[in-house]
């Protein structure tokens, strides 16, 4: 088996190193969309929890302000 020269282990070395990095550029471009569609998803669940938190705050308004309670019953 020939020793292998200093520019071939270099070159492998290179190409190791350009597919590890054509990898992790994959898998940042994965996580930024995930990262992404998250953030969509957060975002319409604040905007939900708000309207929802409306809804119950007009509801409450329309109570009674002074309500009897059962407890207070001779």
């Amino acid at each position: 088996m020939p020793a292998t020269s200093p520019i071939d282990q270099i070159a492998e070395r290179v190409e190791r190193l350009l597919l590890l990095h054509e990898q992790l550029a994959h898998t940042n471009a994965l996580l930024a969309q995930q990262v992404m569609t998250l953030t969509q998803e957060r975002d319409s669940l604040k905007s939900r929890l708000q309207a929802a938190r409306a809804r119950v705050d007009a509801l409450l308004d329309r109570l009674p302000a002074n309500q009897p309670s059962t407890d207070d019953a001779p």
